[in-house]
Protein backbone atom coordinates (compact mmCIF):
# COMPACT_ATOMS: atom_id res chain seq x y z
CA UNK A 1 0.00 0.00 0.00
CA UNK A 2 2.23 2.77 -1.21
CA UNK A 3 -0.48 5.41 -1.58
CA UNK A 4 -4.01 5.86 -0.35
CA UNK A 5 -6.72 6.01 -3.00
CA UNK A 6 -10.41 6.85 -2.59
CA UNK A 7 -12.20 3.70 -1.51
CA UNK A 8 -9.15 2.33 0.30
CA UNK A 9 -9.53 1.73 3.99
CA UNK A 10 -7.16 3.90 6.00
CA UNK A 11 -5.11 2.14 8.68
CA UNK A 12 -6.42 2.76 12.20
CA UNK A 13 -3.25 4.10 13.79
CA UNK A 14 -5.09 4.87 17.05
CA UNK A 15 -6.04 1.22 17.48
CA UNK A 16 -2.49 0.22 16.55
CA UNK A 17 -1.02 2.51 19.18
CA UNK A 18 -3.47 1.28 21.83
CA UNK A 19 -2.65 -2.37 21.25
CA UNK A 20 1.10 -1.78 20.88
CA UNK A 21 1.27 0.19 24.12
CA UNK A 22 -0.72 -2.55 25.86
CA UNK A 23 1.59 -5.22 24.46
CA UNK A 24 4.74 -3.46 25.56
CA UNK A 25 3.21 -2.88 28.98
CA UNK A 26 2.35 -6.58 29.20
CA UNK A 27 5.90 -7.50 28.19
CA UNK A 28 7.37 -5.35 30.96
CA UNK A 29 5.06 -7.10 33.43
CA UNK A 30 6.02 -10.59 32.15
CA UNK A 31 9.70 -9.80 32.58
CA UNK A 32 9.05 -8.30 36.03
CA UNK A 33 7.37 -11.55 37.07
CA UNK A 34 10.24 -13.61 35.73
CA UNK A 35 12.87 -11.46 37.41
CA UNK A 36 11.00 -11.68 40.72
CA UNK A 37 11.50 -15.46 40.63
CA UNK A 38 14.81 -16.07 38.86
CA UNK A 39 18.13 -15.92 40.68
CA UNK A 40 19.62 -12.53 39.77
CA UNK A 41 23.03 -14.08 39.15
CA UNK A 42 21.82 -16.59 36.55
CA UNK A 43 22.87 -16.05 32.95
CA UNK A 44 19.24 -16.14 31.80
CA UNK A 45 18.23 -13.49 34.36
CA UNK A 46 20.87 -11.22 32.86
CA UNK A 47 19.45 -11.83 29.37
CA UNK A 48 15.94 -11.12 30.62
CA UNK A 49 17.08 -7.90 32.33
CA UNK A 50 18.48 -6.67 29.00
CA UNK A 51 15.28 -7.58 27.15
CA UNK A 52 13.17 -5.95 29.89
CA UNK A 53 15.10 -2.70 29.49
CA UNK A 54 14.37 -2.70 25.75
CA UNK A 55 10.67 -3.37 26.41
CA UNK A 56 10.62 -0.46 28.86
CA UNK A 57 12.05 1.80 26.15
CA UNK A 58 9.37 0.60 23.71
CA UNK A 59 6.67 1.27 26.31
CA UNK A 60 7.93 4.81 26.94
CA UNK A 61 7.82 5.53 23.22
CA UNK A 62 4.27 4.24 22.82
CA UNK A 63 3.18 6.11 25.97
CA UNK A 64 4.52 9.30 24.41
CA UNK A 65 2.77 8.62 21.09
CA UNK A 66 -0.54 7.91 22.87
CA UNK A 67 -0.30 11.28 24.62
CA UNK A 68 0.80 13.20 21.51
CA UNK A 69 -1.93 11.70 19.35
CA UNK A 70 -4.60 11.79 22.05
CA UNK A 71 -5.29 8.05 21.91
CA UNK A 72 -6.70 6.44 25.03
CA UNK A 73 -4.92 3.36 26.37
CA UNK A 74 -6.80 0.11 26.74
CA UNK A 75 -9.06 -0.11 29.77
CA UNK A 76 -7.72 -3.65 30.20
CA UNK A 77 -4.35 -2.43 31.45
CA UNK A 78 -5.04 -3.51 35.08
CA UNK A 79 -5.76 -7.02 33.78
CA UNK A 80 -2.56 -7.06 31.70
CA UNK A 81 -0.65 -5.89 34.80
CA UNK A 82 -1.73 -8.94 36.81
CA UNK A 83 -1.84 -11.44 33.95
CA UNK A 84 1.57 -10.44 32.61
CA UNK A 85 3.28 -10.63 36.00
CA UNK A 86 1.58 -13.96 36.76
CA UNK A 87 2.59 -15.45 33.39
CA UNK A 88 6.18 -14.36 33.93
CA UNK A 89 6.36 -15.63 37.49
CA UNK A 90 4.72 -18.99 36.73
CA UNK A 91 6.93 -19.71 33.73
CA UNK A 92 10.04 -18.79 35.75
CA UNK A 93 8.88 -21.05 38.60
CA UNK A 94 8.64 -23.95 36.16
CA UNK A 95 12.20 -23.43 34.93
CA UNK A 96 14.51 -20.91 33.32
CA UNK A 97 13.89 -22.67 30.01
CA UNK A 98 10.12 -22.19 30.51
CA UNK A 99 10.69 -18.48 31.09
CA UNK A 100 12.60 -18.40 27.80
CA UNK A 101 9.83 -20.41 26.09
CA UNK A 102 7.42 -17.69 27.22
CA UNK A 103 9.62 -15.09 25.56
CA UNK A 104 9.84 -17.21 22.41
CA UNK A 105 6.05 -17.56 22.21
CA UNK A 106 5.23 -13.93 22.96
CA UNK A 107 7.82 -12.55 20.57
CA UNK A 108 6.73 -14.91 17.79
CA UNK A 109 3.22 -13.45 18.01
CA UNK A 110 4.48 -9.89 18.33
CA UNK A 111 6.64 -10.30 15.23
CA UNK A 112 3.57 -11.51 13.31
CA UNK A 113 1.43 -8.71 14.75
CA UNK A 114 3.96 -5.97 13.98
CA UNK A 115 4.40 -7.27 10.42
CA UNK A 116 0.63 -7.08 9.87
CA UNK A 117 0.68 -3.50 11.12
CA UNK A 118 3.58 -2.56 8.86
CA UNK A 119 1.79 -4.10 5.87
CA UNK A 120 -1.36 -2.16 6.74
CA UNK A 121 0.41 1.15 7.32
CA UNK A 122 2.53 1.11 4.18
CA UNK A 123 3.95 4.60 3.97
CA UNK A 124 0.87 6.33 5.41
CA UNK A 125 2.47 6.98 8.82
CA UNK A 126 6.24 6.90 8.50
CA UNK A 127 6.86 7.85 12.13
CA UNK A 128 4.78 4.96 13.49
CA UNK A 129 6.09 2.55 10.85
CA UNK A 130 9.66 3.44 11.78
CA UNK A 131 9.04 2.77 15.46
CA UNK A 132 7.25 -0.49 14.77
CA UNK A 133 10.00 -1.72 12.42
CA UNK A 134 12.70 -0.87 14.96
CA UNK A 135 10.85 -2.57 17.80
CA UNK A 136 9.99 -5.58 15.63
CA UNK A 137 13.70 -6.16 14.99
CA UNK A 138 14.36 -6.13 18.74
CA UNK A 139 11.43 -8.50 19.40
CA UNK A 140 12.85 -10.92 16.81
CA UNK A 141 16.21 -10.64 18.57
CA UNK A 142 14.50 -11.51 21.89
CA UNK A 143 12.83 -14.56 20.32
CA UNK A 144 16.07 -15.74 18.73
CA UNK A 145 17.97 -15.19 22.00
CA UNK A 146 15.40 -17.28 23.87
CA UNK A 147 15.70 -20.09 21.33
CA UNK A 148 19.51 -19.97 21.37
CA UNK A 149 19.50 -20.21 25.17
CA UNK A 150 17.33 -23.30 25.49
CA UNK A 151 13.65 -22.34 25.27
CA UNK A 152 13.02 -25.58 23.35
CA UNK A 153 14.12 -27.55 26.43
CA UNK A 154 11.20 -26.26 28.51
CA UNK A 155 8.88 -28.94 29.87
CA UNK A 156 5.90 -29.26 27.52
CA UNK A 157 7.41 -26.73 25.14
CA UNK A 158 4.99 -27.24 22.21
CA UNK A 159 1.90 -27.06 24.42
CA UNK A 160 3.21 -24.18 26.52
CA UNK A 161 4.20 -22.03 23.56
CA UNK A 162 0.94 -22.78 21.71
CA UNK A 163 -1.11 -21.74 24.76
CA UNK A 164 0.90 -18.56 25.31
CA UNK A 165 0.66 -17.64 21.62
CA UNK A 166 -3.12 -18.16 21.70
CA UNK A 167 -3.34 -15.95 24.79
CA UNK A 168 -1.35 -13.26 23.01
CA UNK A 169 -3.71 -13.32 20.04
CA UNK A 170 -6.69 -12.91 22.38
CA UNK A 171 -4.98 -10.05 24.25
CA UNK A 172 -4.15 -8.32 20.96
CA UNK A 173 -7.72 -8.61 19.72
CA UNK A 174 -9.18 -7.27 22.96
CA UNK A 175 -6.69 -4.43 23.39
CA UNK A 176 -7.38 -3.06 19.90
CA UNK A 177 -10.99 -2.39 20.79
CA UNK A 178 -11.41 -2.10 24.53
Amino acid sequence: MSGWRPGDRRPDSGSMLRVDQAGEYGATRIYAGQLAVLRPSSANAKLIQRMAAQEQRHLKRFDRLLAERKVRPTVLQPLWNVAGFALGAVTAMISEEAALACTEAVETEIDRHYQQQLDSLGDSDRELSGDIAEFQAEEIEHRDTAIANGSGNAPGHPLMTAAIRAGCRVAIGLSKRI
